[in-house]
């Protein structure tokens, strides 16, 4: 006797391709954006040797902007997601479960998709949050799967072009068949989901946009918080670096005309001060005063060409960016300096005492802090 397939009865009238199509209207361009911005971070962390000389140091906060969008439309996805997953959720329970080699593709891109979608977002936000519970590198990792789940929603759109098209507007053919009686269920739906998107960009884009920065709840940095009103990610006790002893600091300057400076031969040249964004990948910035010296002065001095890059080594004993590079346009920018002081005070060990990289449109992770050296390269 063949017993017969029990399956779940799927009665909310929610579950509809109106519903998911509306959905995925805010979570397709909520993940380009992302997409997109996370590409302009992955190449100004890790710029090809071909376009290493070309990253631009203007505007000055084109980082902040690119990166707060990164992360703001990043956690406005997760709502989205979780609402898009839940809408389409019974179609796994669909019987036969393949139907077709079509059909089999079509199912294999979408478990693609969610799994891929599914990590991309619990990672970011685990890296916002500076917890990293994998044994894996998180940034070529999260780098290769948002390739590939930008390519599993470009197929899964034109797969499913004919069915969008279909219910994209409460007019259109698909939407006029569906029952109408289940039409303010699914109104009341996307209101609250659109009210939860708000909710969490309100409570956490104060972390980049600073005028809202009175309404940060959940973001793991609040913009004025830390030494000198300053966020920090690593900590010099963490970086192994501790307090920096003044009277035996040396700053070496290695090219042509190679020469070290002391603490104090370094306050007695020329000060520059400028208005400049500390922009982190983690998604928070601030805009600080920085007073110190222009990187462009030190380099002449060193009888660097124009068309040099320059390498700064930090005095930390280890890390992934103990060391970064200056392209030309940013090495010459006269808003790159050799910080020393911020806000007026002395820069705080945590901020990189006696001196950090401070240069215009550039991730945070590579202000070099506790600068020993400068390398010219040719």
């Amino acid at each position: 006797m063949k017993l017969p397939v029990l399956r779940p009865v799927f009665r909310g009238g929610s579950h509809d391709a109106r519903t998911a199509t509306s959905i995925g209207r805010w979570l397709g361009p909520a993940f380009a954006v992302c997409f997109v911005t996370g590409l302009v971070s992955h190449v100004m962390q890790h710029p090809p040797g071909w376009l290493a000389d070309s990253i631009p140091s203007r505007p000055v906060w084109g980082y902040r902007l690119t990166q707060g969008l990164h992360v703001a439309s990043g956690t406005a996805a997760v709502p989205l997601l979780l609402a898009k997953l839940w809408a389409v959720y019974p179609r796994l329970f669909e019987w036969p479960p393949v139907r077709s080699v079509r059909h089999a593709l079509e199912r294999a891109s979408v478990a693609v998709l969610v799994s891929g979608a599914v990590f991309e977002l619990t990672t970011g936000l685990l890296n916002i949050a500076q917890w990293y519970p994998w044994p894996f590198s998180f940034v070529p990792v999260h780098y290769a799967v948002a390739w590939l789940v930008i390519g599993a929603l470009a197929l899964h759109i034109a797969v499913k072009a004919p069915v969008i098209r279909a219910h994209w507007t409460r007019r259109a053919p698909g939407t006029l068949a569906l029952p109408p009686q289940d039409g303010p269920d699914r109104r009341s739906l996307l209101a609250g989901v659109g009210a939860a998107v708000g909710a969490v960009t309100l409570t956490t884009v104060g972390q980049s946009f600073t005028p809202l920065k009175d309404l940060v709840l959940f973001a793991p940095r609040h913009p004025d918080h830390g030494p000198q009103s300053l966020p920090v990610n690593r900590t010099a006790a963490a970086a192994g670096v501790g307090r920096i002893d003044a009277a035996h600091y040396r700053l070496v300057v290695a090219g042509p005309r190679t020469y070290t400076l002391t603490l104090e031969e370094l306050r007695a040249l020329p000060q520059h001060e400028v208005e400049l964004p500390i922009a982190c990948v983690e998604g928070w910035s601030k805009s600080a005063r920085w007073t110190g010296v222009r990187v462009v002065d030190l380099l002449e001095r060193a009888g660097a060409p124009a068309h040099a890059r320059v390498r700064v080594v930090s005095l930390q004993p280890r890390g992934g960016y103990r060391v970064s590079e200056l392209g030309p346009r940013h090495a010459r920018d006269p808003l790159t300096l050799l910080a020393l002081r911020l806000n007026g005070g002395e820069l705080d060990p945590d901020h990189g005492y006696p001196a950090r990289l401070m240069a215009p449109d550039r991730p945070g992770v590579q202000q070099t802090k506790w600068v020993g050296r400068l390398e010219v390269l040719a």
